[in-house]
C-alpha cells in the first residue's frame, strides 16, 4: 500500500497540476486569456475519450505496463507541450496536450482499478485501502497545483511544468514497482467500451453509483466559484483561497477518518446515504455569514464528499465485472470529470445573479438524486 500511494500520488499530481501549470505558462508567454483557457481545456476534455482506450487495461497480461506507459506518455507529451508553447503557434502545444490528456484517465481510474487485488480479500482491508486511495486523490489534488504555484513563483512556469512532467515519468517507474497481478483473460471475452457502458446501465448498483457520482461531482464543483463570490463579503477576495483550502483539508480529514474507521455495510446503500450527506453539507454552506463559520462548513463539505467518494470506489470494486473492471473505473471517472467541468461552467454563468442560487440548486439536485436512487434501489430489492 505504501508503494501504491507513492505511485498514485506522483502520477495524479502530474495530472492534477497540469492545467494550472499550462495556464501560468501561457500567460507568461503573452497569450490572451481565451487561448490559455483553451489550452487548459485541451488537457481535461480528452478525459471523456479515456474509456475508449481503457479496454487495453482489461486485456493486458500485465496492467502495470499499460499504466506505466500511460504515465510516461503523459509526462513526455506534457513536457514537449511546455517547451513548444513559448516558441510555436498555440495549435502545436494544444495538439500535444490533447494527446497527453488522453492518458489522464489511466492515471486516475486506471490506477484505482489495480487496488482490489493489492488490498487483500476481506471487505475491511478493501475499505481501508480505498481510504488510502481517497487520500491519494486529496493529496495529489492539493500537492500538484501547490507545487506548481511554488516553483512558478521561484523559477517560472516552465520549470514548474517540466517538474510535473518529471513526476509523471518517475511515477511510471513507481507503478512498475507495484505487485504484479496475473491476468488470465482472453481478449475476445472483454467487452467493448460501449458494451461496458451498457453493463453499467443494466446493473442497478453500478447505474446508481454512476448517476450519483455525476450529480455530486457537478454539485461540489460549484463550491470554488461560490467561494470567489462570497469572499468579498467575508472581508477580502483573497479569502476565497482560504475557503477552498478548507474544503481540501476536509477531504484529507475525511480520508483520515476512513483509515481509522473504514466504511461498513453495503456499498450501494452507502453511496445513497452519503450523497444525501453531501446535499445537507452544501445547504449548510449557504447561510454562513462569518469567515470562521464559512471555513467550518466548507471543511464539512469536504469531509462529506470524501466519504461519498470512498463509497463509490467500494461500489465500483465490488460490483464491476472482473473482465471489465478497469473500464468501469475509467468510465465513472471520465464522466465525473466531465460533470465537474460542467458544474464549474454553470456556476460561473449563474453566479452573476444571486450567489446562493446555483449552490441551492446543486444541493437540491443532490438530495433529489439521492431520494430517487433510494426508491430505485428499493424497487430492485422488491423485484429480486
Amino acid at each position: 500500500m505504501v508503494r501504491y500511494v507513492f505511485a498514485a500520488t506522483l502520477v495524479r499530481s502530474a495530472d492534477g497540476g497540469a492545467v494550472v501549470a499550462i495556464v501560468l505558462l501561457s500567460h507568461a508567454a503573452g497569450q490572451p486569456g481565451w487561448v490559455s483557457g483553451l489550452l487548459g481545456a485541451s488537457i481535461t476534455a480528452p478525459h471523456l475519450l479515456g474509456p475508449f482506450i481503457a479496454r487495453r487495461l482489461d486485456t493486458a497480461h500485465d496492467g502495470r505496463k499499460v499504466i506505466a506507459v500511460s504515465a510516461l506518455a503523459h509526462g513526455l507529451l506534457l513536457g514537449a507541450a511546455a517547451l513548444a508553447l513559448p516558441v510555436t503557434w498555440p495549435i502545436i502545444p494544444a495538439v500535444l496536450l490533447v494527446l497527453s490528456g488522453l492518458f489522464g484517465p489511466m492515471l486516475t481510474g486506471g490506477v484505482s482499478s489495480r487496488l482490489p487485488s493489492i488490498a487483500g480479500p476481506s471487505q475491511r482491508s478493501q475499505r481501508r485501502a480505498q481510504s488510502w486511495d481517497v487520500a491519494s486523490y486529496g493529496i495529489s489534488g492539493t500537492l500538484g497545483p501547490a507545487a506548481v504555484a511554488s516553483v512558478a513563483a521561484l523559477s517560472g512556469p516552465l520549470p514548474a511544468t517540466l517538474m510535473l512532467a518529471g513526476a509523471a515519468v518517475i511515477g511510471a517507474g513507481a507503478v512498475m514497482a507495484l505487485p504484479r497481478q496475473q491476468e488470465h483473460v482472453v481478449a475476445t471475452d472483454v467487452p467493448s467500451p460501449l458494451r461496458t457502458l451498457g453493463l453499467i446501465v443494466r446493473s442497478g448498483p453500478l447505474r446508481r453509483t454512476l448517476g450519483l457520482t455525476v450529480v455530486v461531482a457537478f454539485s461540489v464543483a460549484m463550491l470554488p466559484i461560490y467561494a470567489v463570490s462570497i469572499a468579498p463579503h467575508l472581508g477580502a477576495p483573497a479569502l476565497a483561497g482560504t475557503l477552498v483550502a478548507g474544503y481540501g483539508v476536509g477531504s484529507l480529514a475525511g480520508s483520515a477518518l476512513l483509515m481509522i474507521w473504514p466504511l461498513r455495510g453495503d456499498a450501494d446503500r452507502l453511496t445513497v446515504l452519503l450523497a444525501a450527506a453531501v446535499a445537507c453539507a452544501l445547504l449548510l454552506v449557504i447561510p454562513a455569514q462569518s469567515l470562521a463559520t464559512a471555513i467550518a462548513v466548507f471543511t464539512l463539505a469536504g469531509i462529506a464528499n470524501s466519504l461519498f467518494f470512498a463509497a463509490t470506489l467500494a461500489a465500483r470494486s465490488e460490483y464491476a465485472p472482473v473482465l471489465s473492471r478497469g473500464q468501469v473505473f475509467i468510465w465513472v471517472g471520465a464522466l465525473k470529470i466531465a460533470a465537474g467541468s460542467a458544474g464549474t461552467a454553470v456556476a460561473g454563468t449563474l453566479i452573476t445573479g444571486s450567489a446562493w442560487l446555483p449552490l441551492t440548486a446543486a444541493a437540491g439536485m443532490c438530495g433529489l438524486a439521492a431520494a430517487v436512487t433510494a426508491l430505485g434501489r428499493r424497487g430492485d430489492q422488491r423485484s429480486a
